[in-house]
């Protein structure tokens, strides 16, 4: 885990066990988000339990709990019901994306990611939820 506070930008925990992943995630958001890493599923809840995530990066294909058990779990804890999840991921087929949103993602999107689209979903998850 990885932590660079800043009062001013929103907190974004990207969850991905490839540290390549973490490094690409965090060398595209750190100029506008502040960036928490975790690269699993226990240390992503211990993170968003002792700090304030304002959006949540998920990979689908993590060992143990994946991406998509993590995103119900969270989805069942109340007071992060209205977390926005974005899972990010290589799985791009249409049962992929119906199984994500199913699990309670916000958003959908697929590796290799746009880091402008990112930020561009990430600010919109951020509006709808102001």
């Amino acid at each position: 885990m990885s932590v660079n506070q800043s009062s001013q930008q929103a907190t974004v925990l990207a969850v991905d066990d490839s540290t390549v992943m973490q490094g690409l995630v965090k060398q595209a958001l750190s100029n506008t988000y502040n960036v928490l890493l975790a690269d699993n599923a226990v240390d992503a809840l211990s993170v968003i339990y002792h700090n304030k995530v304002s959006v949540l990066l998920l990979d689908v294909s993590m060992p143990g709990i994946d991406g998509l058990e993590l995103c119900r779990t969270i989805r069942s804890i109340p007071q992060f019901q209205a977390l926005p999840i974005i899972m990010l991921t290589a799985r791009d087929g249409a049962f992929d994306k119906v199984q994500g949103r199913l699990a309670g993602a916000t958003e959908y999107l697929t590796k290799p990611f746009d880091a402008q689209k990112l930020c561009e979903v990430i600010d919109s998850v951020l509006n709808v939820k102001t």
